[in-house]
């Protein structure tokens, strides 16, 4: 019995590692289309019927989601791994992306430029203490992390795929 859980743990910690690293692969990957320039992270995705940022809290109802493609201007990206961005209307309206289950992450210097996602977008209440870890993860000053009082409810958008358009 005791050379079983032996054997047992083990083959568990080789199999998590080996899941881990190929994970890890898949997540640092994005397709390049040749004739435009654009670069696809995640889900490839034909644009149709796209959104534009500005018009999407129009569609988008409090209790539902909305699946859609949107195209609108990254204002932030994580600054540890890519691993959430936010999009701009240029007025103060920040949209946050996460991505579906973590399956991909975005460049950290993309600030500035056009991206397409297609996704769901919903409303959601964020916690202080996640606002605050985004804050951090953007690079913010404590100041203005510690200046994080209040929950926020946002239009929020989780990607299964992203196209960075070519500059």
């Amino acid at each position: 019995m005791k050379y079983f859980f032996q054997l047992f743990t083990f083959i568990a910690i080789v199999g998590f590692g080996t899941a881990c690293g190929s994970t890890g692969q898949s997540k640092a990957m994005a397709s390049e289309n040749a004739e435009s320039g654009d670069q696809t992270f995640g889900a490839s995705f034909t644009p149709k019927a796209i959104v534009a940022y500005e018009d999407l809290s129009s569609k988008v109802t409090d209790t539902d989601s909305l699946a859609v493609t949107v195209q609108g201007t990254v204002a932030e990206v994580c600054q540890n791994k890519g691993c959430w961005m936010s999009i701009t209307n240029g007025e103060g309206e920040d949209m946050m992306v996460r991505f579906k289950d973590y399956g991909f992450f975005m460049p950290k210097d993309i600030s500035g430029r056009e991206v397409i996602m297609n996704g769901k977008a919903f409303y959601q209440v964020t916690p202080v203490d996640e606002l605050r870890h985004y804050a951090e993860d953007a690079g913010k000053s404590q100041e203005e992390i510690d200046a994080i009082t209040e929950p926020k409810r946002e239009l929020s958008f989780l990607a299964d795929g992203v196209i960075l358009v070519k500059k």
